[in-house]
Formats: C-alpha cells, structure tokens, sequence
C-alpha cells in the first residue's frame, strides 16, 4: 500500500485526477483545517467556514479528471476558498439589503383595506405555488419556513445532508420568487 503522506502535492494530484480516494482523502485531511480556520477569519462563523470548505474539497473531487497535473493545489484550494468565501460576504449583503427594506417597509407602511384584500391574494398565490413545487422541494422548504427547522434538522428528519437541505431552500425561494415577480410588480406596495 502506498504512503500518501510522503507523496508531493504534485503527485497527490496526478493521483486524484485518476480518482485515488486515498490520495484525495489525504488532500482533504492535510488542508481542510488550515482551510477552515483561514475561511474562519474572514465569515467568523464555523459552519459557515466548514461548508465553504467541504463545497470546495468536493468539487475538487468532481473535476478531478480536468485538473491540471502541474497546478499547486494548495495555491488552487486557497483561491478557491477565497472565491467562495467573497461568494458568502455578498450573498449576505444582498440578505442584508433585502431585510432592511422589508422592516423599513413593515415600518412605515399603512394598512388599508384594499392592501388587506392585495396582501391575501398575494399570500394565495404564494400557496398556490408552494403547492407547485417539486414534493421533496416543497417539504424542505415547508420544514424551513413554518416549523422553522433548522437545516441539520430538517437533514437528520428527511435523511439527506445539511448542503441538500439547505439548496432546497434556496432552490424553492429563487422559484417562488420569480412566480410571484410579476404579481409585485404591479402591486408593488404590498
């Protein structure tokens, strides 16, 4: 058998590209940690550093047979991170935005009751098309939103991983969001 630990990088690659799980469980488990603790630095947030990093291993593993068998893998794995982790900082910008204007909005907004009789319809499209998606989609997203599971729950319930939850959940918002689009548009004061 052979001793990963004394292969090069180099070779660590070559052997990946071939797909060795050994070679590549090697890979994981000489990086992962000093991944984890550098995405740590910029996020602040362990799970958060974790995913990033286990998204990143991951995907080496699938493009393993177009790696190239003369790249640095450490220089590649920490690009890759940072490139994630810029991915994160701006998702949560955008969040961020969104939920301001949605308290600003929930603030200084005067309920009439023609913007009641808006508000139902919307909320019965918004159901109609919760009905509509996928059923594995639709229970995640159900999970998530009214029994306010979090992802690790909801992944030991159904028995699939945190990551599977937690795209249901943004697959079914990015659907539902633009199926409800067109209705905002022209009641924008909903």
């Amino acid at each position: 058998m052979k001793n990963y630990k004394k292969t090069t990088d180099y070779e660590r690659v070559i052997l990946i590209k071939y797909g060795d799980e050994h070679a590549y469980a090697e890979v994981f488990e000489r990086y992962s940690r000093l991944l984890i603790t550098h995405a740590y630095r910029f996020l602040g947030n362990r799970d958060e550093a974790c995913d990033i990093v286990q998204d990143v291993m991951f995907s080496l593993w699938q493009k393993r047979e177009n790696l190239n068998h003369q790249m640095s893998l450490g220089g590649y794995l920490y690009t890759a991170v940072r490139n994630r982790i810029f991915d994160a900082m701006s998702h949560k910008k955008v969040i961020s935005k969104y939920a301001e204007s949605m308290v600003s909005y929930m603030e200084n907004a005067v309920v009439h009751s023609d913007d009641n009789l808006r508000e139902k319809e919307l909320m019965s499209l918004l159901k109609n098309e919760i009905d509509r998606l996928p059923e594995k989609m639709r229970e995640v997203f159900i999970l998530h939103r009214t029994e306010e599971l979090s992802y690790k729950d909801i992944a030991e319930r159904l028995g699939i991983s945190d990551k599977t939850a937690k795209q249901q959940v943004y697959n079914a918002v990015k659907i539902l969001k633009t199926k409800i689009e067109h209705y905002l548009i022209l009641f924008p004061f909903i």
